[in-house]
């Protein structure tokens, strides 16, 4: 019997497809669930991370407006300043939009990166 997910965070993107692809390479991740509009990665037990082109209830494909402004993020951490460092200079290698270099900030050395749809990723260190 399959044990259901209690945690799915869904970023709402304008092609489902071509954002998987983005966040499967990005993170390093495959697809524990595909469907043309829905792609779900198992980030954890229990916690995935799913890209969702959505549809209206006529099953029109409705794509999020790109000039509202995000008001959420999705977080990688890691372990040090150093791992920081050096996946900030591996995305900008691979021509991942930066939308701020690394910084101090609050909670530590971070940066942030956008997707194609403009969802923010920050990269901050483990609390």
């Amino acid at each position: 019997m399959a044990t259901p997910n209690p945690y799915t965070f869904i970023i709402y993107v304008s092609d489902a497809q071509a954002s998987a692809a983005f966040y499967g390479d990005l993170l390093d991740i495959t697809p524990v669930f595909e469907s043309p509009r829905f792609i779900a990665f198992e980030l954890s037990p229990g916690v995935q991370l799913a890209v969702w082109s959505g549809s209206d209830v006529f099953g029109e494909t409705v794509a999020p407006d790109t000039a509202l402004t995000r008001t959420s993020e999705l977080c990688l951490s890691l372990g040090s300043a150093d791992q920081i460092d050096a996946r900030f200079a591996d995305w900008r290698s691979r021509g991942v939009r930066i939308v701020t270099e690394p910084y101090d900030d609050v909670f530590g050395w971070t940066f942030v990166a956008a997707d194609p749809d403009g969802n923010l990723i920050r990269v901050a260190p483990v609390d």
